[in-house]
């Protein structure tokens, strides 16, 4: 009994202090990020939005019916970050909204993307926010989605022009790892990076939280879980849809500082704006 009474008082206490520190822990990309936002008229990311709009760049979105890519898709087109954004994807959506009035939408076969080469061609910037789950797809679906259909979009891309290729991936992806969804991840990440592009921005958020249209029952109650925790340390293992796309948004008006970015979940905190 006394033991249990122990473990009962100990471990809240352990779990804390580990958040703490994860959450207080800086890497070099946050403290980079830090930097380059401090400098000059950077230090305003309207300013450098503003800014970006006089180039009149282009952009793609893939997944935008996901959580992130229809979050991202809006926060673009609201901004008028560019002067031309296409949706690629399996299906056409029908929007209201005025804001979605200039969209141009563009329906492909991702199993014969190499048919569609025209649909990449001259756009400056892509959004990869493709991706499905284990539970949804089957193994062989998941990796079709989340490493065939990625790499392959990401050969259009560069075909076709594509400049800056960001893709949202998942904190701890590892081609090595033993299991499924980081090693794909991984792997994926891997095939990218080789592909040269100009440059190639990577985020690797936590647990993403967002009211899902589909159901995802165990997803569900883990995230149930981790809100009080997100709302005491947004940047230990979380991130909202919508801090994600601004950190994208926030990523693509900055000065490149190398070739390939991977962004862990903190550092989609700083990029976002939400951590001084």
């Amino acid at each position: 009994m006394t033991c249990g009474i122990w473990i009962a008082v100990c471990f809240p206490i352990a779990f804390a202090i580990i958040l703490q520190y994860l959450y207080n822990k800086e890497d070099q990309t946050s403290l980079s990020l830090v930097a380059r936002m401090a400098e000059g008229s950077e230090s305003n990311p309207d300013s450098r939005i503003e800014e970006y709009k006089k180039m009149n760049k282009s952009a793609f979105i893939l997944g935008y019916t996901g959580e992130v890519g229809k979050v991202l898709l809006e926060e673009v087109l609201k901004g008028g970050t560019f002067s031309r954004v296409v949706a690629i994807g399996r299906r056409k959506v029908e929007y209201k909204d005025e804001i979605y009035k200039n969209l141009e939408q563009e329906i492909v076969d991702f199993d014969k993307l190499e048919d569609h080469a025209k649909v990449f061609e001259g756009i400056d910037v892509g959004f990869c926010c493709l991706g499905t789950t284990r539970g949804k797809a089957g193994v062989e679906g998941f990796k079709r989605v989340d490493y065939d259909y990625v790499v392959n979009s990401g050969k259009m891309a560069k075909a076709g022009g594509c400049k800056h290729f960001h893709l949202v991936s998942s904190q701890g992806a590892d081609k090595n790892s033993f299991f499924l969804y980081p090693k794909t991840k991984g792997l994926a990440e891997e095939a990218l990076t080789n592909m040269s592009f100009d440059r190639l921005s990577i985020y690797r958020p936590g647990v993403l939280m967002c009211n899902r249209q589909e159901s995802r029952p165990g997803e569900a109650i883990f995230r149930a879980l981790v809100t009080p925790i997100h709302k005491a340390f947004p940047g230990a293992m979380s991130t909202s849809t919508l801090t994600a796309a601004k950190a994208m948004i926030n990523c693509t008006v900055l000065p490149k500082d190398k070739s390939v970015e991977i962004f862990e979940n903190k550092a989609i905190h700083r990029l976002a704006g939400e951590r001084k």
